[in-house]
C-alpha cells in the first residue's frame, strides 16, 4: 500500500508544483509590461497615467522617491502589482508623458519597477479593464497619478463627485 501511495503521490506533487510555477509565471507576465507609460483623459480625474494596455497606474502614499514599501507586505503586493520592465530595459514615454520623469528602481529577480517623478507605479488587481479606476482612494493611500507625477486625490472641478468604490476594514494601510 505504501509503495502505491508513493507511486501516485510523487507525480501528483510534481503536477501541483508545476501548476503553481505556471500560475506564478502567468501572474508575473501579466504585470510585466513594455514599460510604456502614457496618459488618458478621465472625466472624473483629468489627465492620468496608464500603461501601454490602458490600465490605470497608481501611487502608494507610503512609498518614498525610489522606495517601494508595498512589495514587502504580501497582501499589498497581491492587490497592487508593480509596473515592471525586464533587466535593464528602460520605460518608454507615450503620449502626454514627460520622458524626463520616467525611471526605474531595481527589484528582485532581474526586474525593475517603473517610476514616475521618482515614485513607484502600480496597477490595482480590482481593475478588470482599461479605464477602470477602482483603486482610486483605496484606504486613503492609493491614488491615480497626473502627467506631472502628482497624486490626484479629488475629482477635477466640474465633474461629479465619485462614489466610494472600495471599503477598508481597518486603519492605516499596509505600510
Amino acid at each position: 500500500m505504501r509503495g502505491r501511495m508513493i507511486r501516485w503521490g510523487v507525480p501528483i506533487a510534481l503536477l501541483a508544483v508545476a501548476g503553481v510555477g505556471a500560475a506564478m509565471a502567468a501572474t508575473a507576465s501579466t504585470h510585466s509590461s513594455s514599460g510604456t507609460v502614457r496618459t488618458v483623459k478621465s472625466a472624473k480625474f483629468g489627465t492620468v497615467l496608464v500603461s501601454a494596455s490602458g490600465k490605470t497606474l497608481y501611487r502608494y502614499t507610503v512609498d518614498r522617491k525610489g522606495v517601494n514599501k508595498c512589495t514587502a507586505v504580501a497582501i499589498c503586493a497581491k492587490y497592487w502589482p508593480r509596473l515592471l520592465v525586464k533587466g535593464t530595459a528602460k520605460p518608454t514615454a507615450g503620449a502626454g508623458v514627460n520622458a524626463a520623469l520616467l525611471g526605474t528602481i531595481k527589484q528582485a529577480k532581474g526586474v525593475s519597477q517603473v517610476t514616475y517623478a521618482g515614485f513607484p507605479l502600480y496597477f490595482f488587481a480590482g481593475d478588470a479593464k482599461a479605464g477602470d479606476m477602482k483603486g482610486q482612494g483605496f484606504d486613503k493611500t492609493w491614488y491615480v497619478v497626473n502627467a506631472k507625477g502628482a497624486l490626484v486625490k479629488h475629482a477635477v472641478a466640474g465633474s461629479p463627485t465619485p462614489a466610494p468604490t472600495t471599503t477598508s476594514s481597518g486603519g492605516g494601510g499596509w505600510g
